[in-house]
Protein backbone atom coordinates (compact mmCIF):
# COMPACT_ATOMS: atom_id res chain seq x y z
CA UNK A 1 0.00 0.00 0.00
CA UNK A 2 3.11 2.25 0.37
CA UNK A 3 4.38 1.56 -2.82
CA UNK A 4 0.62 2.84 -4.64
CA UNK A 5 1.11 5.96 -2.40
CA UNK A 6 4.49 6.50 -3.14
CA UNK A 7 3.27 6.25 -6.76
CA UNK A 8 0.24 8.31 -6.30
CA UNK A 9 2.59 11.56 -4.68
CA UNK A 10 4.93 11.08 -7.27
CA UNK A 11 2.18 11.42 -10.08
CA UNK A 12 0.40 14.44 -8.64
CA UNK A 13 3.92 15.86 -7.89
CA UNK A 14 5.06 16.26 -11.48
CA UNK A 15 3.95 18.71 -13.86
CA UNK A 16 3.60 16.47 -17.36
CA UNK A 17 -0.19 16.06 -16.63
CA UNK A 18 -0.79 19.85 -17.06
CA UNK A 19 1.74 19.95 -19.75
CA UNK A 20 -0.20 18.17 -21.52
CA UNK A 21 -3.12 19.03 -20.87
CA UNK A 22 -2.05 22.94 -22.07
CA UNK A 23 -0.73 21.33 -24.97
CA UNK A 24 -4.03 19.59 -25.89
CA UNK A 25 -6.35 23.16 -25.36
CA UNK A 26 -3.70 24.82 -27.57
CA UNK A 27 -4.20 22.01 -30.52
CA UNK A 28 -8.36 21.99 -29.85
CA UNK A 29 -8.24 26.14 -30.73
CA UNK A 30 -5.59 25.58 -33.63
CA UNK A 31 -7.87 22.85 -35.11
CA UNK A 32 -11.06 25.40 -34.60
CA UNK A 33 -9.73 28.54 -36.17
CA UNK A 34 -8.27 26.38 -39.23
CA UNK A 35 -11.93 25.04 -39.49
CA UNK A 36 -13.21 28.22 -39.39
CA UNK A 37 -10.78 30.07 -41.66
CA UNK A 38 -11.72 27.04 -44.21
CA UNK A 39 -15.59 27.44 -43.72
CA UNK A 40 -14.64 31.43 -44.80
CA UNK A 41 -12.18 30.94 -47.31
CA UNK A 42 -14.62 27.88 -49.25
CA UNK A 43 -18.03 30.34 -49.12
CA UNK A 44 -16.00 33.24 -50.93
CA UNK A 45 -14.22 30.29 -53.18
CA UNK A 46 -17.65 28.99 -54.19
CA UNK A 47 -19.22 32.31 -54.83
CA UNK A 48 -16.21 33.83 -56.50
CA UNK A 49 -16.25 30.12 -58.87
CA UNK A 50 -20.13 30.57 -59.00
CA UNK A 51 -19.94 34.33 -60.06
CA UNK A 52 -17.71 33.47 -63.20
CA UNK A 53 -19.56 30.16 -64.14
CA UNK A 54 -22.08 32.96 -64.92
CA UNK A 55 -20.25 35.47 -66.38
CA UNK A 56 -18.93 32.90 -68.68
CA UNK A 57 -22.19 30.36 -69.59
CA UNK A 58 -23.99 31.62 -72.98
CA UNK A 59 -27.22 32.90 -72.45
Amino acid sequence: MRQLTKKFVSFMKKEDGPTAVEYAVMLALIIVVCIAAITTLGQNASSTFSSVNAAITPS
